[in-house]
């Protein structure tokens, strides 16, 4: 079905791009907060504060990704909430894109188009 592959493109690149935020989010704080002096009141730069913003959005991005794609492949609430969870933790976001292109791509030919099981990735 085009819904499922459309929708499991779109959760591939919010994953993608929510984790590359996210990961690079963590690891600036990381060494901010211990080399830095992160810690101190007004000792993060700007755009260090903008950069978190920003996986706000894009985290919210993700979730309607990740919530369109779960209903569609009608999962329990658990491995929902699993899913949703994957783009809070620094690089479980990619951990969750290989599980779901591995699940959507083992469903029968008659619930995803070609185009999802051809894919030279695996």
């Amino acid at each position: 079905m085009k819904k499922i592959s459309t929708a499991l493109l779109a959760f591939r690149i919010m994953a993608w791009v929510t984790g590359v935020v996210l990961a690079f989010a963590s690891v600036w704080a990381l060494y901010g907060y211990l080399f830095l002096n992160y810690g101190t009141e007004g000792g993060k730069p700007l755009l260090y504060s903008f950069l978190w913003l920003a996986h706000g959005w894009l985290y919210f991005a993700y979730l309607i990704a990740a919530v369109n794609l779960a209903f569609l492949l009608r999962f329990p609430i658990l491995k929902t909430l699993a899913l949703l969870l994957a783009g809070t933790i620094p690089f479980a976001s990619f951990y969750a894109d290989f599980v779901m292109h591995r699940y959507v791509a083992s469903l029968p030919d008659k619930t995803v188009d070609k185009a999802v099981k051809q894919d030279p990735t695996q």
